[in-house]
């Protein structure tokens, strides 16, 4: 979530006009309201064989003859499949999908860097990856070599990637080709994507619409049609609400299973892991496949490509309220009600339930204390580099606030956070005793308006606000389960709604092979927004 580690501060060329798009679509909006984990050449060869084996019915049609808007709708093991297979040229995709990038980015604002042209260097030469070819982003929390690591944070806005993480190592021999850097908010810390930094990344769905966040950037692309699939992070919700404010899918495996982007660290980063957003299931199952840990330390057992649907009826679990007490909004609940008759149509045995007995409140204060502890220990790391302590011209006010409110706990306040979510993790993992998956919303409201969340707002505000848009999803990260939001349903006017579905720890296979059956039970894949393609 938050990188511990000291930045380079050497200048880098940013690509002209993304800082200034975002400023001119924030006040816009604002107007209306070969790494030791990695799987290894062996691995991936393995992988690509049952590429073969696919039956071409999931995924979509692919014409001999294609037009730029026949390849975004192409998910990406598609793509893969097209230039593995000669039709398509490596340095075609990448310059199609950046030219798109490039059209829309300056309404979207999903980027914060774009570089093609080291991309289409990367695509030379013969790669072995399963997905050879395929278009994809970095979240900017994470770093990738050569490319700008900013954070979403004025403090980092100069910073710029140097080597790899066993997670981009992993995505490099994976043969994606990484065209850029998607929005984050600042450090990861907010369910929004909208900074003093880089501004407001849009909801593709609708203007004036909060991508949700931290991973606002990568959901909005992926949503848009700028990619296939695109790297997320999660500590709390960050893949999930904003794959479910965008409509698009949002896996998050079970806490260690991938490879790390971050280095260790405490606080929330303990929380936090890797993997992505996609418009399909089976682009998520793939790279899951190639980016899960495989050394002898990894705490599950690796489960490759899962490929094929459920084919046994699950006890599910399902409640309404969230553990900080917000019941769902109407749209939200309606959505509920139409993910749980479609799991009873498909054979499922569904119980309506309470949920586990856990402390919202005190869960919330330790969630946010440990978020402080994390701030706190980059302001210590930036202090001597500073020669000051930092302030307003390097920080957001929540992030400022985040930090001086922890400063203020007694010594033991990370001790005491640890603690309370140890409890609620053991407490909610004991549903699982009873039942094979829960689901509930993913958010308990629609998308919200652009500044529902900014970071400029009082922090009880933001704190409230956030406890009742995302209440559900922050005790999955705590209690170490797979989880997922499945874009199942549209609100009346026309916004996304996401149902969330979640595992007991280590059962990521179950969930992404009843992701499949509700993608072919509830397609949406062809269902893309007007705004943000750049085909005005």
């Amino acid at each position: 979530m938050i990188a511990a580690i000291a930045p380079s501060v050497r200048s880098r060329r940013v690509r002209a006009g993304y800082p200034e798009a975002g400023r001119r679509a924030a006040r816009a909006e604002s107007t209306a309201t070969s790494s030791s984990c990695s799987a290894g050449v062996a691995g991936h060869q393995r992988i690509v064989n049952t590429l073969f084996t696919i039956r071409r019915e999931r995924g979509p049609a692919m014409p001999t003859s294609l037009t730029p808007d026949d390849l975004r709708r192409l998910d990406a093991l598609a793509i893969a499949d097209l230039v593995r297979r000669g039709e398509l040229d490596r340095a075609e995709v990448t310059r199609t999908f950046a030219s798109r990038i490039e059209a829309a980015n300056p309404d979207l604002a999903a980027f914060v860097d774009i570089d093609p042209e080291a991309a289409l260097g990367g695509t030379e030469g013969q790669r072995e990856g399963p997905l050879d070819g395929v278009p994809f982003a970095v979240k900017d929390i994470a770093s990738y070599p050569g490319m700008r690591w900013a954070m979403g944070s004025r403090l980092f806005a100069a910073n710029r990637g140097h080597e790899h993480t066993p997670h981009s190592r992993a995505v490099d021999e994976a043969g994606l080709v990484t065209l850029g850097k998607t929005a984050t908010s600042e450090l990861a810390l907010l369910g929004s994507t909208e900074t003093l930094l880089e501004g407001v990344t849009a909801n593709p769905w609708k203007e004036g619409v909060s991508a949700a966040g931290s991973s606002g950037g990568a959901a909005a692309a992926v949503a848009a049609g700028l990619l296939p699939l695109a790297h997320a992070s999660d500590g709390g919700g960050s893949i999930r609400v904003p794959a479910s404010a965008c409509g698009v899918f949002g896996f998050m495996p079970s806490n260690g299973r991938c490879q790390p982007a971050m280095p260790a660290a405490g606080g929330l980063g303990r929380l936090v892991v890797e993997h992505a957003v996609s418009r399909s299931v089976r682009d998520s199952a793939m790279l899951l496949a190639l980016t899960e840990r495989t050394d002898e330390t990894a705490p599950y057992d690796p489960i490759g490509f899962v490929d094929a649907a459920l084919d046994r009826s699950l006890r599910v679990a399902t409640w309404r309220v969230t553990l900080g007490g917000h019941q769902p909004a109407r749209e939200v609940a309606e959505a509920l009600d139409s993910a749980i008759a479609l799991l009873v149509a498909l054979g499922h045995r569904v119980e309506e339930t309470t949920p586990p007995a856990i402390d919202g409140r005190a869960a919330s204060d330790a969630f946010f204390t440990l978020a402080g502890q994390s701030v706190d220990q980059v302001a210590t790391m930036m202090a001597p580099m500073l020669g000051r302590e930092v302030g307003s011209d390097e920080l957001e006010p929540f992030t400022l606030e985040l930090l001086d409110r922890y400063r203020g706990l007694p010594a033991d306040a990370s001790d005491w956070a640890d603690r309370v979510l140890g409890e609620a993790g053991s407490a909610y993992r004991s549903v699982f005793d009873d039942a094979d998956v829960v689901v509930t919303p993913t958010m308990a409201i629609p998308p919200w308006p652009v500044g529902y969340l900014a970071p400029t707002l009082p922090y009880e505000t933001l704190v409230a606000r956030t406890e009742r848009a995302v209440g559900y999803t922050p005790i999955h990260n705590i209690a170490g389960c797979p989880a997922m939001s499945v874009p199942l349903s549209w609100s009346p006017d026309g916004l996304p709604i996401g149902v969330h579905v979640a595992a007991r720890p280590g059962d990521d296979a179950l969930l992404l092979r009843l992701a499949y059956q509700l993608e072919t039970a509830r397609p949406w894949r062809d269902r893309r927004p007007a705004n943000g393609s750049g085909d005005r």
